[in-house]
């Protein structure tokens, strides 16, 4: 599946959120990051940030989809992530 994660956190936490997101899909804008994950590895990614956010103040916001075969991806001004940024 495809998925879009969005998330707004408290300072304290955005290394912790972004390092953690990162381990399994590609940051391409700051609280933004996408990709193909399995629903396993899916699982584990909610579990990891579950643990580090604080569900009273912070947000974590996922998009799924199937798959992208009837998306496009446009983009206006620089492009700041990518897929060669995946750790």
């Amino acid at each position: 599946m495809f998925v879009i994660l969005v998330y707004d956190v408290n300072q304290k936490r955005v290394a912790k959120v972004l390092k953690t997101a990162r381990k399994y899909l590609y940051w391409v804008q700051n609280s933004v990051l996408e990709g193909e994950i399995t629903e396993a590895n899916f699982r584990r990614l909610k579990g990891e940030l579950s643990k580090i956010i604080n569900q009273d103040e912070d947000s974590v916001l996922f998009y799924i989809f199937g798959s992208m075969k009837y998306s496009t991806r446009e983009l206006l001004g620089i492009q700041k992530g990518g897929e060669t940024n995946m750790l």
